[in-house]
């Protein structure tokens, strides 16, 4: 359910805007989309987990929170972000 170390440290590496960026927006996003993504294929197989379904939702929720901002302060940015990770919006 989680990510793994060595693939966030991957998503880092293709999303931060420089070196040892690790709180950026896109890398906030990033890693997000990830565990949402692990998550939604979690609950494929466990239909009836409600528990993580509310943590599912908490992490969507601050994923669009951030995209927001994101929006707010750069739109090129965020245009390329979501076209990158395949977020429909």
């Amino acid at each position: 359910m989680s990510v793994t170390t060595g693939r966030k440290a991957e998503v880092i590496k293709t999303y931060a805007t420089k070196a040892g960026d690790t709180g950026s927006p896109e890398v906030q996003v990033a890693i997000l989309s990830e565990r949402i993504n692990n998550l939604t294929e979690h609950f494929k197989t466990h239909v009836k987990d409600n528990h993580s379904r509310r943590g599912l939702l908490k992490m969507v929720s601050q994923r669009r929170t951030l995209l927001d901002y994101l929006r707010r302060s750069n739109e090129a940015g965020y245009k390329t972000l979501i076209e990158k990770l395949g977020i429909r919006r």
